[in-house]
């Protein structure tokens, strides 16, 4: 009996630290209060309902982008500031979603809020979606900037994953206080490792990411 115990509490540890792939971390085990609202587990997001590979509202990254992260969350904290993720690795099943949801013109759900100005039809021509994603290869992560004071976002001038040219980090028309807050969080993260993608103000992948053009699969969870 002990020996069958024993056995069994053996599985469970390996099942626990075989949860993830080697290289990849649960972010907030490294910077415990960083802030999440992972979108793709919900429904507030362009598709209307969970995507399809977020099976927990958790936060997975490459060891190397979390603990970059961490640089960065450190910096913010010291005025009263801290990191809102969005999103981190994205399952290929996910991106696959996306894909399929895409080409189904019919389903304008969330048309108003994600993509008022853009026909669903040209979202593949105009780059808002792609049969792969840097978010696979789990270094690129999708974030904003919070008050802790007040527990609200920083005003960014679109909510995260609005489809159109409001978006683009360099867009004009945006007030001071926008631009200024977009530059910040772009700014923290070019300073410890990440590039911006100039059309989603959100989106940053690590410099020297570990696993480029490797796309994974296993599930958030």
């Amino acid at each position: 009996m002990k020996i069958k115990v024993a056995f069994l509490f053996l599985l469970f540890q390996l099942s626990v630290f075989a949860q993830l792939p080697e290289g990849f971390v649960y972010v907030d085990e490294v910077i415990p209060d960083i802030q999440l609202e992972l979108r793709y587990c919900l429904n507030n997001n362009f598709v209307g309902k969970p995507v399809e590979g977020y099976h927990a509202d958790v936060c997975i990254l490459t060891k190397q982008a979390a603990f970059a992260l961490k640089k960065v969350q450190e910096d913010l904290r010291k005025d009263s500031l801290s990191l809102k993720v969005f999103d981190a690795y994205r399952p290929q099943e996910a991106v696959n979603h996306f894909s399929k949801w895409a080409k189904n013109i019919k389903d304008t759900l969330k048309k108003q809020q994600y993509y008022p100005n853009v026909d669903k039809r040209n979202l593949f021509r105009d780059g808002y979606i792609a049969s792969k994603s840097r978010h696979s290869s789990g270094s690129t992560i999708d974030l904003t900037i919070i008050d802790l004071k007040t527990g609200k976002e920083l005003d960014m001038g679109t909510p995260f994953d609005f489809f159109g040219k409001a978006s683009w980090y360099l867009h004009e028309d945006l007030t001071i206080e926008q631009k200024y807050n977009r530059k910040l969080l772009h700014d923290l993260m070019s300073t410890h490792g990440f590039r911006h993608y100039p059309k989603e103000w959100w989106h940053f992948t690590l410099r020297g990411e570990p696993y480029r053009n490797q796309y994974f699969n296993f599930p958030v969870e």
